[in-house]
């Protein structure tokens, strides 16, 4: 297994993301080719994907953005195929975009997680992420 940065909008990275974001969430719109092209060409983000062989069984993605006082970095959409969670893959993703917040001067990484993913909430705390006390608010723009 190898985690690596797409670089460039394919076929097989469409079909990777359409068949994994449902797995994170069902209710998450199915990124299209032109999203993915604007996505890879975002220079604050980076989506990486996981590759077992040939397949893509994973992906992740990060967000380094400047704020008043540091850089700060966000890990987003983090989803491992069902055949292949519980060997690591999970873990080598979120390092890797570690790397790149870390590379990109960032000096905090923060991320969320429903609180009924069990085995990802047991994966961030073991690699040192703590739970936070805050309340996340959204608004859903039209």
């Amino acid at each position: 297994m190898h985690i690596e940065k797409p670089a460039e909008v394919t076929p097989e990275l469409v079909e990777a993301l359409g068949r994994l974001i449902p797995q994170l969430n069902p209710a998450l719109p199915v990124p299209t080719a032109e999203h993915l092209r604007v996505l890879l060409a975002d220079p604050a983000a980076t989506l990486l994907i996981a590759r077992d062989g040939a397949e893509i069984v994973g992906t992740a993605m990060v967000i380094v953005y400047p704020t008043s006082i540091r850089f700060e970095s966000r890990i987003e959409d983090v989803v491992v195929d069902e055949s292949a969670r519980g060997r690591g893959v999970g873990e080598a993703l979120v390092n890797g975009c570690i790397e790149v917040a870390r590379s990109r001067g960032a000096s905090i990484v923060e991320l969320q997680t429903a609180r009924t993913r069990e085995a990802a909430n047991r994966l961030y705390e073991r690699m040192g992420f703590e739970r936070r006390d805050s309340n996340p608010y959204r608004i859903t723009l039209r």
